[in-house]
């Protein structure tokens, strides 16, 4: 069988890496943009929402929310029927750099299928589609403390 999983997994961290050097001067690292771009295209969404939309813990999710809101990127708002529950909203900082992010997005992803006929690359798409939603069975499967049978 391929590696697939290797390939998708260098494919990943490669481009994870060069938007971490890309934005370090906007003082987004490790991941912070994926976590800030979710928020732009989602106010008001919920921290455990977003945490599932990326494929993180909770853990990993509040502290870059953290770094976030300490950077002035993000804000939490109380909603207005439940005083626990916090949204999550773009600042007006936030929202200045989401356009550059999204210009970096839409560069890597011309660079990733350069070559490919737009045909080649709906497939792809529509394949990786398939490969994420039966990774997913399997990431909440296991998130709710259950061992899979190798």
């Amino acid at each position: 069988m391929k590696e697939i999983l290797r390939e998708i997994g260098m494919i990943a961290r490669a481009l994870d890496s060069i938007s971490n050097i890309e934005f370090k001067a906007l003082d987004l690292t490790k991941g912070q943009y994926l976590y800030l771009v979710r928020i732009c295209e989602n106010p008001g969404i919920i921290q455990e929402k977003l945490a599932e939309m990326i494929k993180v813990d909770r853990t990993t999710a509040a502290r870059a929310i953290q770094k976030l809101e300490m950077n002035g990127f993000i804000e939490k708002k109380d909603d207005e029927h439940n005083k626990k529950i916090k949204k999550l909203f773009p600042t007006a900082k936030g929202s200045d750099v989401y356009p550059f992010i999204i210009r970096e997005h839409d560069h890597s992803n011309g660079v990733a299928l350069a070559g490919f006929t737009e045909s080649e690359a709906e497939t792809l798409f529509h394949l990786l589609q398939r490969v994420r939603k039966n990774v997913e069975t399997d990431w909440e499967f296991v998130k709710k403390g259950n061992k899979r049978n190798y």
